[in-house]
């Protein structure tokens, strides 16, 4: 199989692969309560991301092999206005073959052509030691840790990464929900 890899804005046909990846709990181990239940949920997030690509020129991906296996998603999107999000999610079988670092580098590239007025960060669990690894690879360093506001886990961390030196009011904006 080819290593190389294609990556094109969401569409609604791409739900049931997608979907399938939002909801294997191997894939969301690290982070269950970013897990889907069900096609809708997923749906949604679809229609989200959409959205973000017609307001900022770039957002998620949906990741394939040049032969169309699907691989997983990954990219950067706007949140809260303040930051681009750094995000990736493969299928456990393509796992460990530097495909997180591949989607991380060019979502960095898109981002700082799309909107480089804006730090590029990511947004992650402590002990997600995989994620961990691929954001600080990409250039980011750890600015923020702290209590994943809104987990039922009361011991859950949530550490902030940047690619550059993030304000205050920045830092709040992404940790308090």
């Amino acid at each position: 199989m080819t290593s190389q890899l294609l990556f094109h804005e969401p569409a609604p046909n791409d739900l049931a692969e997608v979907f399938g990846l939002y909801s294997d709990p191997l894939v969301w181990g690290p982070d269950p309560l970013s897990r889907h239940d069900s096609p809708a949920q997923t749906a949604r997030a679809i229609d989200i991301w959409r959205g973000g690509w017609a307001r900022d020129g770039h957002g998620m991906w949906v990741v394939r092999h040049a032969d169309g296996t699907f691989v997983g998603i990954g990219g950067a999107f706007v949140r809260y206005d303040v930051a681009w999000n750094l995000g990736f999610r493969l299928l456990p079988r393509f796992w460990g073959r530097g495909y997180a670092q591949r989607i991380s580098g060019a979502a960095r590239d898109a981002a700082a052509a799309s909107r480089p007025d804006l730090p590029v960060t990511a947004y992650l669990l402590e002990g997600n030691d995989r994620s961990q690894r691929t954001v600080e690879r990409a250039g980011l360093h750890r600015v923020w840790r702290g209590p994943d506001a809104g987990n039922p886990d009361p011991g859950a961390i949530r550490l902030l990464y940047a690619d550059r030196a993030i304000g205050p009011a920045v830092v709040r904006a992404l940790t308090d929900f």
